[in-house]
């Protein structure tokens, strides 16, 4: 089997994490990040002696300024781990935790931490064998990165507290001695290291990359298919068109969509309809010379988000390529360095992005939705794509509640965390990030966005039905819609709609478009 190495030479691409995390492979520590990490341990064995450093010989946080005895070293590193396991709520997913464990052992293999080789290897095992420790949602601000959440971490890797494994929630020392598995050794600073960074917000926010990627795909598919079904005009998708405007996500999404639809018979080209032939006469035109926003902007629309996600893509990589401790041992200096590498405000500021963005991918999917439904705007299909008797049938009304009650969901869950600090830790932590809070809630926003985008999808398979056309759609419109209609069947008789719904936000979810 392969093993992914990380290296403290290589940083991690967003493939490689999607990979382990899918489970496609194990992972494993290179032979250069175990080197430096002993060296780190080494040098900090022989530096921290008869020295002042923070976490090692000094209390925590706004009690720093305690010394502690060197007897009493080893326990105030498990006393910070029990101490500081004091997070409430729902516990995160075991792919939530998965990410967050990856992204310490990264930090770890960077060889700046001066850590135990006991604290990596036994993450490695936790990540390969699918133990997964239980860690609730709600607890640290971000500052000293996720301190509440990485001790829930922290309080499994010491056998202590309690994992999820197979499915079950158990005791961390059972599975630990299932498995021949020795809990970590405390030697110097495992238990400041361990919870001393950004590594939940910053595993949550390359999944939530990840889902937000494919959420784009397949709001550029929709906003194809419902153009298809509008019969728009071809040329607000023309390279001469959307060259003239320098963003590349706008460029880049109209090529896509050109590429989608290539081979419709439902677009009609402007040049044949509009600029050739016999002169129009008429006085009112039938059809729209320009479409509806929702519609006809779909570039300008989605191309920001597009780009967005290219931001956010190098910034989270850079966060979790990165050092995320402190204070930061560097044998190279030769010396130890008291900073603030665990503050999450890169992480927070990309989530706030993030979640605005996709929270604009779910209202031009309501938008597009309404036009779908609404008889007297797209003047081609029934009200509410019905495909039944009017009056006594109701085709998708009420998911269209479902969709805009959603989406105004993600608009109020919009409001930024970046810059919503609240002072705490005796002010100590006086500016503080809120990352993992940030990055929850932008999962949030994702989900509904799927919600969203499934119920336009079903709408729009809905009304290629309805016209009977799927023999006129571009092949790969063609092809996406005999995928959705695998989990979402169009029918005359009204139905409880909300498994349909259930099975294509499942579907759209987990897999591609096209």
């Amino acid at each position: 089997m392969y093993f992914p190495m990380i290296m403290c030479s290589k940083d991690l691409s967003i493939n490689n994490i999607e990979d382990l995390i899918q489970g496609a492979s194990n992972i494993a520590l290179g032979s250069d990040a175990e080197l430096k990490i002993q060296q780190s341990f080494d040098f900090l064995k022989s530096f921290s002696k008869d020295k002042v450093i923070y976490g090692i010989n000094t209390g925590f946080g706004p009690m720093s300024q305690y010394h502690i005895d060197d007897k009493d070293v080893i326990q105030l590193q498990l006393n910070l781990i029990r101490s500081h396991a004091a997070g409430v709520g729902d516990h995160l997913s075991d792919t939530q935790v998965k990410a967050a464990m990856i992204a310490r052992l990264v930090t770890f293999a960077k060889g700046w931490s001066g850590v135990d080789p006991s604290l990596p290897s036994l993450l490695v095992e936790f990540i390969n064998r699918g133990i997964y420790p239980l860690i609730p949602k709600h607890g640290g601000v971000g500052a000293s990165g996720d301190l509440v959440q990485l001790a829930h971490m922290g309080l499994a890797l010491i056998g202590e507290g309690k994992v999820r494994y197979q499915g079950q929630e158990r005791e961390a020392s059972e599975v630990l001695k299932e498995h021949h598995l020795e809990p970590i050794r405390i030697k110097i600073r495992e238990g400041l290291a361990i919870t001393n960074g950004t590594s939940v917000m910053t595993g949550i926010a390359l999944l939530n990359l990840i889902s937000a990627r494919r959420l784009l795909d397949w709001a550029v598919v929709a906003g194809s298919l419902v153009n298809e079904v509008a019969g728009s005009f071809d040329d607000f998708l023309a390279r001469e068109l959307n060259e003239k405007k320098l963003h590349n996500g706008q460029k880049a999404i109209a090529a896509k969509m050109l590429t989608l639809m290539q081979g419709s018979h439902l677009l009609k080209k402007r040049k044949s309809v509009l600029y050739e032939g016999e002169q129009i006469k008429e006085k009112v035109f039938r059809d729209k010379v320009q479409p509806f926003y929702s519609l006809r902007c779909i570039p300008q629309i989605l191309g920001p988000v597009a780009d967005t996600l290219e931001v956010t893509e190098k910034i989270l990589l850079n966060e979790l390529n990165s050092s995320s401790d402190n204070p930061v041992v560097d044998p190279i200096s030769q010396d130890v360095y008291h900073g603030g590498n665990f503050h999450g405000d890169y992480v927070s500021l990309e989530m706030d992005k993030m979640k605005t963005v996709v929270t604009r991918i779910a209202m031009l999917m309501e938008r597009q939705l309404n036009y779908i439904c609404h008889d007297k705007v797209n003047q081609i299909l029934p009200a509410f794509v019905n495909l039944g008797t009017p009056g006594l049938n109701y085709g998708m009304q009420a998911a269209q509640f479902t969709a805009t009650s959603t989406t105004a969901e993600c608009q109020t869950l919009s409001m930024p965390n970046y810059v919503h600090s609240i002072p705490n830790n005796n002010d100590n932590q006086d500016v503080v990030s809120m990352g993992t809070n940030s990055a929850l809630i932008t999962e949030k926003v994702i989900e509904n966005a799927f919600q969203v985008t499934a119920i336009h999808l079903m709408s729009l398979v809905q009304a290629i039905t309805c016209l009977q056309a799927d023999e006129k759609l571009s092949p790969a419109m063609a092809k996406v819609c005999n995928n959705l209609r695998t989990v979402f069947s169009p029918g005359k008789e009204d139905v409880p709609l909300y498994p349909y719904i259930q099975k294509t936000v499942e579907y759209i979810t987990h897999n591609k478009p096209i």
